[in-house]
């Protein structure tokens, strides 16, 4: 098979979609591996060590587009890669389609098949794919809420680990998920007062436990997220529904009751944000202020730590794009069922029906098709 990895045309979206190892594992298995030029620098990777691994380097991202059976990338395609998508192809990347029904319409149309890193399952029903840049996304969610606090940045001028004698910063976490546990262990390793709040007995059990009690686990309900988002200095937004649009937990009438210069870090952004007034923002544009609170919403928020991030996802994505480029779509999925979850688009139809829902689509089950 021929594998394409482009380089990212997101706006400053500066990951790559595989590792030189991945191409040396999948030119070992007897497959092509096509790589644009230049698609690694920004993650530390130059085009010759692409070459060494075995992969061709091709000077125009149309070649690989054009060529390839399946195409690696990080993002969802750009409207100007859209047209270069080619019929009959898939595609394995993140896509995020609950909130985006122009590009589902798109990838629909282009008659691919769209493999969605952020709802393939293991066979505990967890997210592989989406583990690692979630533990990135977690750890930095403090780190920038940190600097957003300063006042220089619009903030309160607070440091969220105090100092002997004056009270440490007060962190809300919303999700104790993957990205929701890692915002909390940096946090509480900062000195912040933490709060994690989720609907989930056990898990916050679990927290509690892993912490030994140095973050306060809260059981969520309207009256919890009222009550410690309004006195909070920073609030990280991490809940999740696989493949469907993030609930919004914060309401604009309580951002409007939160204290001036507090900050929303939203990593729920890319499925719609779990704060009202959060909207997408970008690495050199990452915070807006509404109602005296300073936003932070980059979609990409990975992107920023390119290497790490990079190397984090193509270790657990080349045994996918392996299984893919040995199996085949129905080999592969028959193989691993887990990985048909990933599949947000096939042959026209949306084939994930938490999207589906979203996005008021009817849902065609990918079991039904292959």
């Amino acid at each position: 098979m021929v594998i394409g990895v482009p380089r990212e045309f997101e706006v400053q979206e500066y990951r790559v979609g595989m590792t030189p190892a991945g191409v040396a594992r999948l030119v070992g298995d007897g497959h092509e591996v096509l790589v644009a030029a230049g698609a690694g620098i920004d993650s530390g990777i130059l085009d010759d060590v692409y070459v060494r691994m075995g992969a061709r380097m091709c000077p125009h991202v149309e070649e690989v587009y054009e060529r390839a059976d399946l195409v690696v990338k990080v993002k969802a395609p750009t409207d100007m890669e859209l047209p270069m998508l080619r019929e009959g192809a898939t595609l394995f990347s993140f896509l995020h389609l609950a909130t985006r029904p122009d590009l589902a319409g798109a990838l629909a149309d282009s008659g691919i098949t769209a493999v969605a890193c952020e709802t393939v399952e293991d066979e505990r029903g967890r997210l592989p794919l989406l583990r690692p840049m979630s533990e990135i996304s977690g750890k930095m969610a403090v780190q920038v809420g940190a600097n957003c606090l300063v006042k220089e940045k619009g903030g309160k001028g607070i440091l969220l680990g105090g100092v002997p004698g004056v009270k440490t910063g007060m962190v809300v976490v919303l999700g104790g998920g993957t990205v929701g546990a890692n915002a909390a262990r940096v946090a509480d390793g900062m000195g912040a007062s933490v709060y994690i709040l989720d609907r989930d007995i056990r898990r916050l059990s679990y927290l509690d436990d892993i912490f030994q009690g140095r973050v306060n686990t809260v059981f969520s309900d309207a009256a919890s997220v009222e009550e410690l988002v309004s006195g909070a200095d920073l609030v990280i937004g991490s809940v999740l529904e696989a493949g469907r649009r993030a609930p919004v937990l914060v309401r604009e009438d309580l951002v409007r009751r939160m204290k001036a210069g507090s900050v929303v870090v939203d990593v729920s952004v890319d499925q719609g944000g779990c704060v009202e007034t959060t909207r997408p923002t970008s690495h050199g544009n990452p915070t807006f202020v509404k109602h005296g609170i300073v936003h932070y919403a980059v979609p990409n928020m990975p992107g920023a730590v390119a290497r790490t991030s990079t190397f984090a996802l193509g270790n657990v994505t080349i045994g996918y794009v392996a299984r893919l480029a040995g199996l085949g779509l129905k080999g592969a999925v028959g193989q691993d069922p887990g990985l048909g979850s990933g599949v947000n688009v096939h042959q026209g139809h949306i084939t994930h029906c938490g999207v589906a829902e979203s996005l008021g689509l009817s849902c065609r089950p990918l079991g039904d098709m292959i």
